[in-house]
């Protein structure tokens, strides 16, 4: 890809925020949104250069495809796999759908999640030969005896070994930390919407890498106990 076409999916990452930062703020649904551009579109002289509002065909050729999973407003269970035909939540009894109404054509999810899929991310680990390399560190760095300089260090790293021989035989199989904690998108207190992201790293790598921001990959985003899908 030349530099043009990198600044242009730049472009238009920036401008997909602020879209979204403007729907945010005056809680505008999608389709208000559409409508409004689309009439905006209209009254201006043919031949404008107005774009339509299509974020997410925009954003899809950036390979930041997710997938949207029904889950129990109470956060008791996903509506995947095996339980994805079911239409209440089989610890609580909620309901899955919200009562449909005579304007809505298909049914609707009290909440959803956002999942990004995490194979592709970690296959990309191994394309790169310096980075193939520092995915066996954990198994193969100098250690020091009562000192704990990285999880493999530990006993939970090391407990977690002997529970799954096979797997730890393999040093490239990758070691995953999970965080997560909900904050306000575009920290308006004033607005009850909140989510909370899942961040994932990779234990695999030295000290130096690990944390920094390239090796730290969002895996999902749920809605907060109060907020919209």
């Amino acid at each position: 890809m030349n530099l043009y076409g990198i600044a242009t999916q730049i472009t238009v990452i920036i401008d997909c925020c602020i879209d979204v930062h403007i729907k945010s703020d005056y809680g505008l649904i999608a389709a208000s949104y559409d409508r409004i551009v689309e009439y905006g579109k209209s009254i201006l002289p043919e031949g404008n250069r107005l774009k339509e509002y299509a974020a997410k065909s925009m954003m899809k050729p950036l390979g930041l495809g997710y997938q949207k999973i029904d889950i129990c407003p109470n956060f008791y269970m996903l509506y995947y796999l095996e339980n994805v035909e079911l239409t209440e939540c089989m610890t609580c009894g909620h309901s899955r759908y919200k009562s449909k109404t005579s304007m809505e054509k298909n049914l609707v999810a009290y909440k959803k999640l956002r999942y990004f899929p995490l194979m592709p991310t970690l296959q990309k680990l191994f394309m790169s030969q310096k980075i193939t390399e520092h995915m066996i560190w954990h198994q193969s760095h100098d250690v020091v005896d009562g000192v704990i300089v990285r999880p493999s260090n530990g006993e939970a790293w090391k407990h977690f070994n002997s529970v799954h021989p096979h797997f730890s035989a393999e040093s490239r199989n990758v070691h995953l930390g999970l965080c997560t904690n909900g904050f306000n998108l575009f920290g308006s207190f004033t607005a009850p919407y909140s989510c909370w992201p899942v961040i994932l790293t990779v234990y695999n790598l030295p000290p130096g890498i690990c944390m920094r921001l390239e090796f730290m990959f969002l895996s999902m985003v749920k809605p907060g106990p109060y907020s919209l899908s």
